[in-house]
C-alpha cells in the first residue's frame, strides 16, 4: 500500500505544514533498482584516528569502488590517509573545511581502529562534528573498529563498545534526511574481507538498514568475483517465494546471477510458477511441515544442480493471540514452520553434503524476535529462536567453509501490513529513525549481501532491516 502521508509530506504544501506542526517529513530513499553493486555517487570523506590499522584495506576498497575520495587537509592523520591511498594507486582530494563550508559529502568513513583508550574517543568528535551537517540526503556514514572481545585492555574494550552508542545515537540525529549510519568491527587478520560489508554499507542496497553492527571475522578468501553478478553460477533455494518478501528475494538473487529454486506450499503453485518464470528459475511446491519435506527438497536440489550454494529460509506465518487464548495447534504450527523446519532442511542438506563449500545460509528472523510483541508469544519465540540457531551454528559451519546469518525485518510494506488498521499501520511506519516503512527489496538486498561469495568473513551476524526501529535492541 502506498505511503500517502510520505507523498503529501514531500509536496510543497506538505513540507510547510509538517514543518509548522513539527511532524516528520520522510525522505524518499534512494534504492538500488536493477544494478547489483553500485556504491554511492559523490564525495566520500575518509578520516581516521591516530594509529588507525584499517587504512590500507579501506583505501583499497574505496579506490576500487570508484568513489570520489576526499580527506581533511588539516587533520593530523591526513598524511597516513594520503599515503594509504597512494599505495594502492588511488587519489584523494584534500579539503580545508574551514574555508570550504559549501562542500557536500555523500559519505563519511572513519577508521577508529587505532583508538586504544577511552580518552582517545575525542577523535570521533574532532572528525564528525565539523562535517556531519554537510552530508547530503540519503548519504552514508560508516565507522570501523576492532571487536570488543579482542581488546588489549579494559579501556580499549570500553572505547570499542562506545562506538556502538555513538553510531546508534548519530543515526537518530541524521535519519530524518534518509542518512544511515553503520558500525563494522573487523577482526585482526580479516582486513582482506572488508570489501563486501563496506560496499554494502556505502550503497543504496542498505537504504533501510541503519545503526547496525557488522562483525567481519577471519575466513578463507573466495575467488575474485564480478561485483555486478556476484552470484553467477550459484544455485539458491528460497522458501516462501510465491509473494511478498520471498518473491523479492528470488528476484534480487536472480538479478545477481543465481539460478533460483522457488519453494512454496502446493496451494501457491500457480503463483510460484509465475515468479519463477519471470526470473528463469525453478519451482518446488512442497509443504515444509511434511515429515518427508526435507528429503524431498534435498532430492530436488541434487537433481536440479547437484547441490545448492545458497539457502534462504524465508517461509513463515503468524497466528496471533494472547497466550491465555492461544490454541496449542497455533503454537505448534508457528514454531514448526518458522523455526523447526529450518533445522530439518539444513540437517538434510548437510548430512548429504549438498550444501557446497562456500555455501551461505540466511534465515529470516523479525524485530518481534528481538523486542517482543503483544499477542505474538509464539511468533516472537520462533523468531528469537532463529537468532539463537544462527549464532550457535556459525562456528561449526565455518569449519565447512559455510556461513549462516540472519535478517530481522521491521515494518515492511507487504500485503500483511496493508491489512493492519490505519492508525496501527501509521505508527509502525513512523516509529523508526527514517520515519517510513521498508520495502520487500530492502530485506532482499541485505540477504543478497550475506549470500555473496565476498562475504566469507560475515558469519553469525544479525542485521535488522528496520530503519532503526525505536523499539528493541
Amino acid at each position: 500500500m502506498p505511503d500517502k502521508y510520505q507523498k503529501f509530506a514531500n509536496s510543497s504544501l506538505g513540507k510547510s505544514l509538517c514543518s509548522a506542526l513539527g511532524l516528520p517529513t520522510p525522505v524518499p530513499l534512494e534504492r538500488q533498482g536493477k544494478a547489483s553493486d553500485t556504491v554511492i555517487q559523490g564525495k566520500v570523506l575518509l578520516g581516521a584516528a591516530d594509529k588507525a590499522e584499517l587504512l590500507p584495506a579501506l583505501a583499497k576498497t574505496l579506490c576500487n569502488s570508484g568513489v570520489d575520495l576526499c580527506r581533511m587537509a588539516t587533520s593530523e592523520t591526513a598524511g597516513p590517509i594520503a599515503d594509504a591511498v597512494t599505495a594502492v594507486g588511488g587519489q584523494s582530494e584534500a579539503f580545508d573545511l574551514q574555508g570550504e563550508t559549501g562542500t557536500r559529502f555523500k559519505g563519511l568513513v572513519f577508521d577508529a581502529s587505532g583508538i586504544a583508550s577511552t580518552g582517545e574517543l575525542r577523535a570521533l568528535h574532532a572528525f564528525f562534528s565539523p562535517v556531519v551537517r554537510q552530508v547530503t540526503s540519503c548519504g552514508r556514514i560508516v565507522v570501523l573498529g576492532r571487536p570488543v572481545a579482542a581488546a588489549e585492555s579494559p579501556s580499549q574494550a570500553a572505547a570499542m563498545r562506545a562506538l556502538e552508542g555513538f553510531v546508534r545515537s548519530l543515526a537518530k540525529e541524521v535519519g530524518r534526511k534518509g542518512i544511515t549510519v553503520q558500525l563494522i568491527y573487523v577482526e585482526k587478520g580479516a582486513e582482506a574481507l572488508l570489501a563486501s560489508p563496506l560496499r554494502f554499507c556505502l550503497s543504496s542496497r542498505s537504504a533501510y538498514v541503519s545503526a547496525q553492527v557488522i562483525t567481519v571475522g577471519s575466513a578463507q578468501e573466495n575467488e575474485v568475483l564480478d561485483w555486478q553478478k556476484p552470484l553467477s553460477g550459484k544455485v539458491a533455494l528460497v522458501t516462501g517465494a510465491s509473494r511478498g518478501i520471498g518473491e523479492a528475494i528470488a528476484e534480487i538473487l536472480a538479478r545477481d546471477g543465481a539460478t533460483v529454486v522457488c519453494l512454496d506450499i502446493p496451494a501457491a503453485a500457480q503463483t510460484l510458477e509465475v515468479v519463477a518464470a519471470s526470473i528463469k528459475g525453478k519451482t518446488l511446491a512442497v509443504d515444509i511441515t511434511d515429515d518427508k519435506a526435507a528429503d524431498t527438497i534435498a532430492d530436488a536440489l541434487a537433481e536440479i544442480g547437484g547441490g545448492v550454494d545458497i539457502v534462504v529460509h524465508n517461509a513463515g506465518i503468524t497466528r496471533d493471540k494472547t497466550l491465555a487464548r492461544m490454541k496449542p495447534e497455533w503454537w505448534d504450527m508457528v514454531m514448526d514452520i518458522n523455526l523447526c523446519s529450518e533445522e530439518r532442511i539444513n540437517d538434510a542438506l548437510l548430512v548429504r553434503d549438498l550444501l557446497r563449500p562456500g555455501g551461505r545460509i540466511v534465515c529470516v528472523s523479525s524485530m518481534s524476535g528481538i523486542a517482543g510483541n503483544f499477542g505474538q508469544t509464539n511468533y516472537a519465540a520462533s523468531k528469537a529462536g532463529v537468532i539463537g540457531y544462527v549464532q550457535a551454528m556459525a562456528r561449526p559451519l565455518a569449519e565447512k567453509q559455510i556461513t549462516i546469518n540472519a535478517v530481522a525485518p521491521g515494518f515492511i510494506e507487504t500485503q500483511m501490513t496493508a491489512a493492519i488498521p490505519l492508525l496501527t499501520r501509521e505508527a509502525g511506519r513512523r516509529m523508526n529513525s527514517l520515519s517510513q516503512g521498508g520495502l520487500p527489496e530492502d530485506v532482499a538486498e541485505t540477504i543478497a549481501f550475506f549470500a555473496s561469495p565476498a562475504s566469507a568473513g560475515v558469519n553469525g551476524n544479525v542485521i535488522r532491516v528496520c530503519g532503526q526501529s525505536l523499539l528493541g535492541a
